[in-house]
């Protein structure tokens, strides 16, 4: 498996950084895609050659699902969930997709992706670019129920006024429910217009208080238990406003948390990089580590461990991963 990671797939991989970001993002998911078109037999076959089998040491229960282990891929990569079956098989714990908005939407105008190579960093601004809540339901209802664990995050579109929002979420959640094992709910951001005023105190009681009965409702007429619902939030948020976020997501019975998002911060970024940091979006990669680290830390001694959390962020490697669940995830 090392020998077959290291001279064929690490070099084909690390060949896209000779390309545009988006566009080799764009190949990536259409090699995926491909690939989770194989016959079930040979696509275990061909994806068994870079994974190993999950030790029961590894997996987790949280909000009454079963993950095979805790390493899973987070929200942004696979958007409209076109990949899977191929992403399935190369052995994540969980997969979530999106994040996915009620109505399609294009993102941002290009380029919007920059590569930040000495920082170990990316700065996007994509902007909920997806197909819309209804296209993924499709993609989705046809390969359901998948092997592992899925999770869909969910956000408002651009142009939606922030007194709708709360409304608009529940009506995404209607189309995508049966089709998913957990909701995530994306409130973090930083390229969507007002999306992060989603954070504050009245917003967000008013977002959760819909979210939580539009859950109840459906699992009474799907005939299904109530999903779990996570709740991803920014790590540049102070003290006192992850404490009443906190507050808000306790009392509303959230079954956990994501953290974090991108940053808006530059902090750690290299000399030779500086020019591209007055770029607008979110940071994400090396600079963020210790950041989304403290941030998991500090919610985990805030709640005293009531809510669980998907640690986010700048997980480089796999030391970065076990500090992370060093830290509360």
């Amino acid at each position: 498996m090392a020998i077959l990671y290291r001279y064929l797939a690490r070099p084909l991989l690390f060949s896209l950084t000779k390309l545009n970001p988006e566009h080799a993002h764009d190949l990536t998911i259409a090699t995926l895609k491909k690939l989770g078109a194989l016959p079930p037999l040979l696509l275990r076959l061909a994806s068994g050659s870079f994974t190993v089998p999950n030790a029961p040491s590894l997996h987790r229960q949280v909000a009454n699902l079963n993950f095979p282990n805790p390493v899973g891929l987070a929200g942004g990569f696979d958007k409209n969930g076109v990949a899977i079956k191929a992403l399935a098989n190369l052995g994540f714990g969980f997969i979530e997709l999106g994040t996915v908005t009620l109505r399609p939407q294009p993102g941002q105008n290009q380029p919007r992706i920059f590569r930040l190579p000495a920082s170990e960093a990316v700065i996007n601004r994509m902007g909920f670019n997806n197909l819309g809540a209804d296209a993924l339901a499709l993609q989705l209802k046809s390969i359901w129920p998948a092997s592992i664990p899925i999770g869909v995050s969910i956000g408002k579109n651009k142009d939606t006024p922030e007194v709708e929002a709360a409304a608009e979420y529940s009506q995404a959640l209607e189309k995508i429910h049966p089709f998913l094992d957990y909701l995530a709910i994306n409130v973090s951001s930083p390229n969507t217009p007002g999306l992060r005023n989603l954070q504050n105190y009245s917003a967000l009681t008013e977002l959760l208080t819909n979210i939580q009965q539009t859950l109840h409702s459906l699992s009474l007429t799907q005939n299904t238990r109530v999903k779990p619902v996570f709740l991803k939030i920014s790590p540049d948020l102070t003290h006192s406003q992850l404490i009443e976020l906190l507050t808000v997501c306790e009392s509303h019975n959230i079954s956990g948390i994501i953290a974090t998002n991108t940053t808006l911060n530059r902090n750690g970024i290299a000399v030779s990089d500086a020019h591209k940091a007055s770029q607008a979006g979110g940071l994400s990669g090396k600079p963020l580590t210790k950041q989304a680290r403290d941030m998991v830390a500090l919610i985990h001694k805030e709640t005293r461990g009531r809510l669980p959390i998907i640690g986010v962020g700048g997980i480089m490697t796999v030391d970065d991963g076990l500090r992370m669940l060093d830290a509360g995830a």
